[in-house]
């Protein structure tokens, strides 16, 4: 368990932002011969009523995308390959398992946030436990959750949605912090944070050596907590909100 990799293309034009026009954006295999999946195909035709000639955006998920333009019901390219940036550092958020949809609740609005990397772990006190076979299933219903997130949120980047793990090993992850109400304020020094289960962490885990950061002053629902946690480290890396240090620097004589 680690923090993904995010690789610079071999070819695009570096630094363009996805645009908020030139239609819905749609993930493919491969940029220059795209061919829809079916379900894109049919979401495209029959929901967002898109017909020959109208403009989609192609995207890899990996940051390149291009313009094009529907023919025959399918894409067809109109402009050149091009690349957003992934942002740094990479924001994560682990959280433990909860019960029915709640977890694709989390992951399809982590996803929205714009959070790149997700894990689902097994606490000392989840109620919820996945065998096997239901954590592969599980797993595929995640990330098709977070395709689907990611295309409607015009994402560049997909996330990566990890397989359901142990709390020692999203524990292990460089940078992570746990989620308590008696901890600080969180920053981009810890970009990992882990969220408890609905019966809170027990004292082996909260005897591990993390850092602690708190998500708010009250008691939030575990899917909640993590969908916060989610949106408080894309805030700090988008400067959409300044850090305590910050905040303290700017309130400083000569600011």
């Amino acid at each position: 368990m680690h923090e993904p990799p995010f690789a610079e293309p071999t070819d695009g034009v570096p630094g363009v932002e996805l645009p908020s026009g030139g239609g819905p954006l749609v993930y493919v295999e491969d940029l220059e011969h795209p061919v829809l999946r079916l379900d894109d195909h049919h979401h495209l035709a029959r929901v967002r009523r898109v017909r020959n000639g109208d403009p989609v955006i192609l995207g890899d998920g990996t940051g390149s995308w291009r313009s094009a333009r529907m023919h025959d019901e399918e894409p067809e390219p109109d402009g050149g390959v091009q690349y957003c940036p992934h942002p740094t550092p990479t924001v994560g958020v682990a959280f433990a398992l909860v019960k029915g949809s709640k977890p694709e609740l989390a992951v399809q609005k982590l996803t929205e946030l714009g959070v790149d990397w997700i894990c689902p772990f097994e606490a000392a006190r989840s109620v919820v436990r996945w065998d096997e076979g239901k954590a592969d299933l599980a797993q595929a219903r995640l990330n098709k959750v977070a395709r689907e997130a990611a295309m409607q949120s015009r994402q560049p980047w997909l996330p990566r949605i990890e397989p359901v793990t142990t709390f020692a090993a999203v524990a292990g992850i460089e940078g992570a912090c746990l989620a308590e109400r008696s901890g600080d304020a969180p920053s981009l020094h810890d970009p990992v944070i882990l969220v408890g289960p609905e019966g809170g962490w027990d004292r082996d885990e909260l005897g591990a050596d993390l850092p602690r950061v708190s998500l708010s002053t009250g008691v939030l629902r575990a899917e909640t907590a993590a969908i916060v946690a989610g949106a408080l480290l894309v805030a700090l890396r988008s400067g959409r909100v300044v850090s305590p240090e910050a905040g303290r620097r700017l309130s400083e004589p000569g600011w």
